[in-house]
């Protein structure tokens, strides 16, 4: 049974076992193929979310004991909690950058780093969390519930100007300005039906994606902080890599992608303080069968480096 076989029955398990989730971890066979996990692996999630690429990457590893996973959300730890028996794994509920510099000043380092950047499906599939389109629900969106900033407190306080500056910034739409006015002129906006029926009215017969998309992803990335946190994250990820460790990241859209490009060819090269090698000189896309029973992994980028061993390592 090859790798790919395994991992498809094992995600099919897991899918079983977890249907009030539904969450499916994307480009699960691309990563077990770059990351190329094996026992003993200390591994580092920094967005262990459901923990689908845990299980897969850990059943290869076993090494649970040398496993850290974080994420933001406490629901995500409470499933985590779940999965991992009491005292194998090492749960960090924040967002990645605190952790990262809190391994840091550790001073540990790990064979194996993933992040994955999307939003879970429950996040999305849960109205009462704010961030999807099609779910009715408060205007929250927050990944961490404990911040005060929510969506609602931006859409209803923030100037035009400012409203059109995070739409056009974290969601690139090109209606950021005419969608800022409406929304301002609507005020109060309580649920996330209101504000994508808003946001739709600007895109008259428009149907390739759905026309509120951007300014939900641009109001999500500005209420969780993502590209801040992100930007500020990929250096220290780099010096939390082992020699010879290897770093996978997951984008979903180009402002992540971007960052992430920039750090990994910043820190590669021919040159003499080069510190990683590329595996991925372009993002690695989910397969057209993959995309079929998970629609959410057609936007996902995957990119993968190894760190250098140096001479004396």
């Amino acid at each position: 049974m090859t790798l790919q076989t395994k991992t498809q029955d094992k995600m099919r398990q897991n899918k079983n076992q977890n249907k009030n989730q539904q969450h499916e971890p994307v480009l699960i066979n691309e990563v077990l193929q770059y990351l190329a996990p094996k026992s003993g692996d200390s591994y580092l999630d920094l967005t262990a979310g459901y923990g689908g690429h845990a299980r897969a990457i850990t059943a290869h590893t076993g090494s649970l004991i040398h496993t850290v996973l974080v994420d933001r959300d406490i629901n995500a730890i409470r499933e985590l909690e779940k999965i991992f028996p009491k005292g194998t794994v090492s749960l960090r509920q924040k967002d990645f950058l605190s952790v990262s510099r809190e391994l840091v000043a550790e001073k540990q380092q790990f064979d194996i780093i993933l992040a994955d950047l999307g939003v879970s499906s429950p996040h999305l599939n849960e109205g009462s969390r704010g961030f999807s389109i099609k779910h009715s629900g408060p205007l929250d969106m927050r990944m961490d519930q404990s911040q005060e900033i929510t969506a609602s407190s931006l859409v209803n306080n923030l100037s035009e100007k400012d409203l059109t500056d995070i739409l056009m910034r974290y969601g690139e739409e090109p209606k950021s300005k005419k969608i800022a006015r409406a929304i301002i002129e609507a005020r109060p906006i309580e649920t996330t039906d209101q504000l994508a029926a808003i946001a739709s009215k600007q895109w008259p017969g428009y149907s390739k994606i759905h026309p509120a998309t951007r300014t939900f992803q641009a109001l999500r990335i500005a209420v969780n902080d993502e590209l801040n946190l992100l930007e500020k994250s990929l250096p220290l990820w780099i010096s939390l890599l082992k020699p010879g460790g290897r770093i996978a990241v997951i984008s979903f859209h180009s402002l992540e992608d971007r960052f992430v490009k920039k750090a990994f060819q910043g820190a590669s090269g021919d040159k003499y303080d080069a510190e990683l090698k590329l595996l991925t000189k372009r993002p690695v896309l989910a397969s057209p069968q993959e995309i079929v029973f998970n629609p959410r992994a057609r936007s996902a980028k995957l990119r993968v480096a190894v760190k250098i061993k140096k001479k004396g390592n």
